[in-house]
């Protein structure tokens, strides 16, 4: 028996989870629709995919939304999953949902998928034979993700670093990479059986003032991570950085360094693919200046040439947003991309030089620690601050790192802390900011800046 059938084994036998049928999941699996397969649509898309946010406790009530969704010309379905599954307290999950079902009031801030289980949660999935994507936050996925493909679900965002930076303090981020591999390697196999599962990165990660350098890497990484452990289809992605400039030369340099590293491991035949995350910061109250800000990033994923693009709404600001306000944008964004045609190719070859110089040198520090394993290789550039993400909560981050926005509104580096970018892209980074300020000054532009498209 392999080790992976042995941790299945164990995972199975929580109290919460269905009672798996491997035999029949993957005869599921080998004669599933194509349509449920977002790797399938990526292949035959003429157009960029949209795809909302958005879950809810109940079955019913997902399944409401689902049909709202498809109403209002969804290309991809969402799945968000409640706070409790995140930390596996599938315990705390069911009360919730019991309680959600009895008083018909939302207990929970998702849709409670082990709790559910597959058996129940595949006549929804398969109803509507349209792709859906997992979207968690969970260190941890390893019950999850089986619940999910048995349910039809085929693309699982996350990876053991943008599932755990942002969102937690202390998980052991060694565990994390170990969960991971299982994860990987799940939808390795899997893959095998029809077209393959999708693996997507989540790019915003704190999604305050972090430098394309950093995303570019971790996303990278990630995508390493997850080719080598078998998976052939796979989504690096990001989020609007609040600079029309760097987010194009974001896109370009991440789709060229993503094509370079899968070929360096030997993974050419794999399929990456880019995702661009809507203003992923604290939105304005004004609803018309919300409008005006996803119109915009509507624009720019346009110009990035991204595969997808992932919706937000006009309500960001004010609360959970509703099904008829996730629909009203989805609609809002498939019309501007309809309108978005000829697009000027835009270039800053300067700017695009320097960021690739800056992620080559902090892949090249990556791959040059002693560690025997690339997640070894990895978890120690976190440790030792190589990888150092602004804001992160996580205990094993070092946050030495410190940016501001300069003139135009790009994301600059200050304090480098670790990072092993050179004296030239640093010297680079900072010519374009008034460093002259005293420090309360730099910090009050640093506060302006989180909150920049609130103004």
């Amino acid at each position: 028996m392999s080790l992976l059938q042995e941790e299945r084994d164990i995972i199975i036998k929580n109290k919460y989870a269905d009672d798996f049928d491997f035999a029949e999941i993957e005869e599921f699996v080998k004669n599933a629709s194509k349509d449920l397969f977002i790797s399938h649509r990526f292949k035959n898309a003429n157009k960029m995919l949209v795809q909302p946010r958005g879950g809810f406790p109940t079955y019913q009530k997902q399944y409401d939304l689902y049909e709202f969704f498809v109403n209002a010309d969804v290309d991809i379905l969402p799945l968000t999953i409640d706070s409790n599954t995140r930390l596996n307290d599938y315990a705390t999950s069911a009360k919730m949902l019991k309680l959600s079902e009895e008083n018909e009031v939302d207990m929970l801030n998702g849709y409670p998928l082990v709790n559910h289980g597959y058996k129940t949660t595949r006549k929804m999935i398969t109803h509507f034979n349209k792709p859906v994507s997992l979207r968690h936050g969970t260190p941890d996925a390893r019950l999850l993700i089986e619940t999910a493909i048995a349910s039809g679900i085929f693309e699982i965002e996350g990876g053991p670093i943008t599932y755990l930076l942002p969102y937690s303090k202390n998980f052991p981020l060694d565990k994390a990479f170990l969960y991971w591999k299982y994860v990987e390697r799940v939808c390795a196999n899997y893959s095998k059986l029809n077209e393959p599962i999708n693996r997507e990165s989540f790019g915003p990660l704190t999604a305050t003032l972090v430098p394309p350098c950093v995303t570019i890497v971790i996303q990278l990484l990630e995508m390493l991570l997850s080719l080598e452990e078998g998976v052939k289809s796979f989504s690096v992605s990001f989020s609007q950085t609040g600079s029309m400039n760097q987010d194009i030369v974001t896109g370009a340099v991440i789709r060229k360094m993503a094509k370079y590293y899968a070929e360096e491991i030997g993974c050419a035949d794999a399929s990456v693919h880019l995702v661009y995350h809507q203003w992923m910061g604290a939105f304005p109250t004004d609803k018309n200046f919300a409008e005006c800000l996803i119109n915009t990033s509507t624009v720019i994923a346009a110009m990035v040439g991204a595969d997808k693009i992932i919706t937000k709404t006009r309500e960001e600001a004010s609360g959970i947003p509703t099904k008829e306000a996730n629909a009203k944008t989805v609609a809002n964004t498939q019309y501007t991309l309809r309108m978005l045609n000829g697009l000027p190719n835009v270039v800053d070859q300067e700017e695009e030089e320097i960021l690739t110089e800056e992620v080559m040198s902090i892949m090249e520090a990556v791959f040059n620690d002693p560690a025997d394993t690339l997640w070894r290789k990895v978890f120690n550039s976190i440790k030792n601050g190589t990888i150092d993400v602004p804001f992160s909560p996580h205990i094993i981050n070092h946050n030495e790192v410190v940016t501001v926005r300069d003139k135009n509104k790009n994301i600059r580096i200050i304090k480098k802390g670790n990072l092993p970018i050179s004296d030239r892209c640093f010297e680079y980074e900072k010519k374009h900011c008034d460093l002259n300020k005293d420090a309360s000054s730099i910090v009050n532009d640093i506060i302006h800046d989180i909150g920049i498209m609130q103004w």
